[in-house]
């Protein structure tokens, strides 16, 4: 794997530098963005938010740490009903209320933008994921469908390596410096994408976003905290449950899914055999994901 190099090439594309001819050249960037709307929560916090679909079921998504709408669009391409997207405090055109923020706090602008929405089935990514388990510790029946997409944390803060790789994305995101800020996000990148048109074209995507929208500070203590207090407080969500996890992931590991797959009573474990799976198995995860919301 060749050296990262920004800014692109002015269309997007490897030259003499990246992978050769033989060298990977397909894969699908995040959608772009539509046109999204601001809602106001009744705790007084304007949320970014994007409904697409029609009818009943209706699914809402949350996000990861310093990513969007954007990014969870391509969990719901496969799933039936409403899908209502939004974007955490501290993201995108949602507020950032002053101070230092909880997983409590993400639990409340989860839980508005379902109950505003009508939600009856939830997925979470990552941060979101922990803000997810933060709400049903809370309100344990509030969801008949669950999904978790790479979960982070439980009940202990993340690692060394998570928490230093996600000050390196606020650090770069504050210093606007789009150089800085692309060696952090290629990062989410499987190296064989990195230097693709493909790769290049989420890269360009993610650095507008977090160029122009910023990230707050409010979340820079996040990665120091845990949503849970005890892991067992999950054993009262009846709610069936897929948890999803890549081995190998360093900001996800797999030991926090099986954890959060056995205290779940209803919960079914899938792990893929390497990280990178919305580059690599997108297929199979969509119909994974719209399988189990879908039956």
């Amino acid at each position: 794997m060749r050296g990262f190099r920004w800014p692109p090439p002015p269309d997007s594309g490897p030259r003499t530098w990246g992978p050769g001819p033989g060298g990977p050249r397909t894969g699908r960037p995040a959608l772009p963005e539509p046109e999204t709307e601001l809602v106001t929560t009744p705790h007084g916090v304007r949320l970014e938010r994007l409904v697409t679909g029609t009818g009943d079921p209706v699914t809402v998504f949350a996000h990861g740490l310093g990513n969007g709408i954007a990014t969870t669009r391509p969990f719901g391409s496969g799933v039936t009903g409403r899908k209502v997207f939004f974007q955490f405090r501290g993201h995108g055109r949602s507020d950032a209320p002053d101070g230092s923020w909880t997983y409590l706090d993400l639990a409340r602008d989860l839980r508005a933008v379902a109950d505003l929405g009508g939600a009856s089935r939830a997925f979470g990514a990552s941060l979101g994921a922990g803000a997810l388990c933060r709400l049903l510790t809370e309100s344990p029946e509030r969801f008949d469908k669950l999904v978790f997409f790479l979960p982070a944390v439980l009940d202990e803060p993340r690692g060394p390596v998570a928490r230093q790789r996600l000050t390196d994305l606020l650090e770069a995101v504050e210093s606007g410096d789009a150089s800085a800020v692309a060696d952090v996000v290629s990062l989410e990148l499987p190296p064989p994408v990195r230097n693709t048109p493909a790769g290049w074209a989420y890269l360009r995507q993610r650095l507008d976003q977090l160029l122009r929208d910023g990230l707050a500070d409010g979340l820079a203590t996040l990665p120091e905290q845990a949503p849970l207090h005890d892991v067992a407080a999950l054993a009262a969500v009846n709610a069936p449950a897929l948890v999803i996890a890549c081995a190998g992931d360093d900001l996800h590991p797999v030991e926090v899914a099986e954890r959060l797959a056995a205290a779940l009573p209803r919960a079914t474990l899938h792990v893929y055999d390497r990280p990178g799976v919305l580059w690599s198995e997108r297929a199979d995860l969509r119909e994974r994901i719209s399988g189990f919301l879908n039956e």
